[in-house]
């Protein structure tokens, strides 16, 4: 007898997968997990996919073939901006599958994953030019890259807003930041990135400063689990098991620098915010504090994104919980200065922001452009609907 298959079956082993990595992490979801989230055994599945990797490829895979008919498809700014928002609202996990879990791929397969996103961009620049002639090709990249980083910023909502009142505030994110004009923004009032400076002290707390700092560099370029207590080591110059002098696990070390991290943050930003005499003070202050932060600690904003998922459930619990009210933060301080945004638009306007600064300052080439914080600033302000 044949035993058929359902049809859709792969479609629907794909969502499944799809949104247990986008909440959990890649490294946290196994194929007996997927298994049952679809109703079949880990060998059914098996018979679909030959294992995890290529269960992410092919759903990172999807999501990007949805963007590309989309944008194919659009020849203004409005038709690119309702074809990025309904790719983020159509295929939610999206964001954080390329922006997180990709990198886990094998070398050849993130390599082909990265043209694809090029050429996505590319379509939007064809699009974005012809209707901006005046902009520089610099100018137009940015801003595209700009826009597909707001997008994705829905993917890091914990709840998914009404899908009809999510696109229509991503279309006019979209619209707001491909109108942005970068041009004029000179040398800047926003710090570009200084040379860290290890902290005095006695030479063992500097070699733990020194430690802290290097593992957020490391495990944001590479992965947590591809990083070494050897490689930690020779990063600030001592032997691997000497790591263990410091910390008394490479788990331990990860936890304690997201927390240096993100005291510096809170620090740096929170005192802007306070010392400002009125709303749209405060609003203007702390995105200058954020901008600032975020040119001087990519590392630690890459790893935040990338790497929570990998600490103890304790540690993981307190980064969600600072992550949750540094959101209500922004989130309340936006709507005393637009007081016509309800919670869902500001919530959605605020991942976008945190997006395209986050990713405005770790992704080559625009990253080394000498105007960025400018830039930056002024896509911030169109992604609030302050300009």
């Amino acid at each position: 007898m044949v035993v058929r298959r359902p049809p859709g079956r792969r479609a629907q082993i794909l969502a499944v997968a799809a949104d247990r990595f986008h909440r959990s992490g890649y490294h946290q979801v196994s194929m007996t997990e997927v298994a049952a989230g679809v109703g079949i055994t880990a060998p059914a599945l098996y018979r679909h996919f030959r294992g995890k990797p290529e269960l992410l490829d092919r759903a990172v895979r999807l999501g990007l073939d949805a963007l590309a008919d989309g944008l194919r498809a659009a020849d203004s700014t409005d038709g690119l901006g309702e074809a990025l928002a309904a790719v983020a609202v159509g295929h939610r996990p999206l964001g954080t599958l390329v922006q997180r879990d990709a990198r886990l791929l094998p070398p050849a397969r993130r390599a082909a994953l990265r043209r694809e996103l090029r050429a996505d961009a590319a379509l939007m620049v064809a699009v974005l030019r012809a209707e901006r002639p005046e902009l520089s090709c610099e100018d137009v990249e940015l801003l595209c890259w700009s826009a597909l980083s707001a997008c994705a910023g829905l993917s890091y909502q914990s709840a998914a807003p009404q899908p009809r009142r999510a696109e229509a505030v991503l279309r006019e994110v979209v619209a707001a930041v491909l109108a942005v004009s970068l041009d004029g923004t000179g040398a800047g009032t926003v710090a570009g990135p200084q040379p860290r400076v290890a902290v005095p002290g006695p030479r063992p707390q500097a070699r733990r400063e020194e430690l802290l700092a290097a593992a957020v560099r490391l495990f944001h370029e590479r992965g947590f689990d591809n990083v070494s207590t050897d490689q930690l080591g020779a990063a600030v110059g001592i032997s691997g098991p000497s790591v263990y002098r410091h910390f008394d696990s490479k788990a331990q070390l990860l936890a304690a620098s997201l927390v240096r991290s993100r005291e510096r943050l809170w620090h740096e930003v929170d005192g802007a915010i306070s010392a400002a005499p009125d709303p749209d003070a405060a609003l203007a202050a702390g995105l200058a504090a954020y901008v600032g932060f975020a040119r001087r600690n990519g590392d630690y904003l890459g790893a935040m994104l990338s790497e929570t998922e990998r600490l103890a459930p304790p540690d993981r619990r307190v980064a969600v919980d600072f992550r949750r009210d540094f959101l209500r933060t922004w989130v309340g301080l936006l709507r005393r200065v637009r007081p016509e945004y309800d919670a869902v638009e500001a919530r959605i306007r605020v991942h976008a922001l945190f997006a395209v600064v986050n990713d405005g300052v770790r992704n080559r080439p625009h990253s080394a452009r000498p105007d960025l914080g400018d830039c930056l600033l002024r896509l911030a302000r169109a992604v609030l609907g302050l300009s």
